[in-house]
Order: structure tokens, then sequence, then C-alpha cells
């Protein structure tokens, strides 16, 4: 009778089998900490708003008065019916501040993405040293360019008009960088497919590389917009009409004009910040979603 005896298996024999990774849980305290934070970084943020609405609430006596008070006693639209009354032309302000935001976000989103799928997809002779050069502008205070841009935008007979708020800050090197980096994290592979089927450089940057670019080009718009829409030094110097003003310039002037009515100055700046708030609100999305996919790659 022959015993049979089983085949001795050694541990280097059989695969180990990858261990799930376990996700690291926060413990109470941490949790604790992280909502304390948000909630002081929310409150950072909310507070003032609410201040501002209600401030533009109280009457002049009650905005200064001390303590202070943060509701108003008593509740009065006399700041909102003073804005109204035409005695400085806020709304014309608002309007200008707008058609100027609009008009260069369309501006600098065309010279950007033109120059930066250039930057990214073509191949020239000393790409880089251009590349180089105008991240190298990014170093340079903005108030460097205030003479030049001023004596350019002068002989161009554009004083005085929204060409002047506009044309200048229309091909700035923070969205050539910016929609650069997001270029070069986009495979390839579908513009060498697409170039396979007769495609050219600038129906592949049209139909294939702007539509996967939404997110980008959305958060650029955002900052583009916000950036001339809280401009206030270059309006000053190259705005002389007080109908051609803008919004910012024109509220440091409502400030001049009622210096002590702070609800008058409270009402204009929760005007200004409206289409901001608004405009956030709509393209959140696009904005976390273009930082969460472009990173620093290139």
């Amino acid at each position: 009778m022959t015993a049979t005896i089983p085949r001795a298996t050694t541990t280097a024999s059989v695969p180990q089998q990858a261990q799930p990774r376990r996700k690291a849980r926060r413990t109470p305290v941490a949790t604790i900490v992280l909502y304390v934070v948000l909630t002081l970084l929310a409150l950072a943020i909310v507070v003032p708003l609410v201040w501002i609405v209600l401030t533009s609430f109280k009457t002049d006596f009650d905005a200064i008065n001390t303590p202070l008070n943060p509701i108003p006693h008593p509740f009065t639209l006399n700041a909102y019916q003073t804005l109204a009354s035409g005695q400085q032309p806020i709304f014309l302000w608002f309007l200008n501040s707008l058609a100027a935001g609009v008009l260069q976000t369309v501006l600098i989103l065309i010279t950007a993405s033109a120059g930066a799928y250039a930057l990214a997809r073509l191949e020239f002779a000393g790409k880089k040293i251009v590349f180089g050069v105008i991240v190298a502008t990014l170093l340079v205070p903005p108030v460097i360019f205030l003479i030049p841009n001023y004596l350019t935008v002068q002989s161009l007979g554009w004083l005085d008009s929204i060409w002047a708020i506009t044309i200048p800050g229309s091909a700035g090197a923070f969205g050539i960088f910016f929609l650069r980096q997001f270029f070069v994290g986009l495979p390839p592979e579908i513009e060498e497919a697409a170039r396979m089927d007769g495609a050219g450089d600038f129906r592949i940057f049209w139909q294939i590389v702007l539509p996967l670019s939404r997110p980008a080009l959305a958060t650029l718009a955002v900052l583009s917009f916000l950036n001339n829409w809280n401009d206030f030094l270059w309006p000053v110097y190259v705005l002389l009409s007080p109908e051609h003003q803008t919004l910012q310039p024109g509220l440091a002037v409502l400030q001049g004009a009622y210096s002590t009515h702070f609800g008058i100055v409270m009402a204009g700046a929760l005007i200004a910040s409206v289409p901001v708030l608004i405009l956030f609100t709509i393209a959140q999305r696009q904005i976390v979603d273009s930082v969460a996919s472009s990173g620093v790659k290139g």
C-alpha cells in the first residue's frame, strides 16, 4: 500500500495578490479642525457681503453710530433712491463696465487661445525662447506699462473711449501661459487622428482643441472679466468724461461726493458685486474642472 504524499507548495510559487489599499480615515480631531477652518473661511467671505447689504439700508446716523449695530434701525431705501435719482450716473457706469469687461474678455480668449495653441502644438524656431519671454513678462509689475500704454492710446486717438480700456490688456501673458498649460495636457492622439483624416491645423484648433478646452476657457473668461471689472487706475487716466467712466472710478467719485453717506457708498458697492457673484455662480463648475485637469504640465 503506497501512501500519497501531498506535494508541498512553497510560498514563493504562489503569487501574492495585491492587497487593496485602505483609505486613510480622518480622526475626529482632524475632522473638527477641518470644519472649523472651513467655517472661518466662509465667515471671512460672507460677513463682509452681509455687512455691505445691511449698511446699504441704514440711515447716515445709524451707519456710523456706536456701538455698531448690524441690523438697520430704521430700515430705509434712501441710498437706492438717491442712486436712482440720477445725481450720479451709476447705472451708466455699470453699463460701461459691463461692455468693457465683455469686450476685453472676448479679445483675450481669441488672442490667448491662438497663441497658446501655437506654443503647445506647433513647431517653429525659437519656440522655447518666445515662451520664456512671455512668462518673464508676468514678473513685471503692471504699473510699468502705464505710461507706454497711455502714449500708445493717445497716439491712436482712443482716449476717452471704450477702446482705451479694452485693447491694451487684450493680449496678456497670463492667458497664453494658462491655456498653453491646458493644451499640453490634452491627448495628442486625437489631433493626430484628425490630421490623418485631412484636417488642417486651424480646423483641429477650432473643432477639436477649443471644444475640449471649455473648462479652461471659462476659467480664463471669469478671471479676465473680473480683472477688467475691478480695474481702477487705468480708467482714471484714459477716461475723461463722466458719462464714459466705468464703475470702479465712479464709485470713488461717489464716495467723494458723499463722504459721510456710507449707505450710498455701500449700495454702490453692492451693485458692483452683483455681476461678479452671478458670473462665479454660473461658471464655478467649469472653474473646478479646469483646475483639476490642467495642473502644471508642460
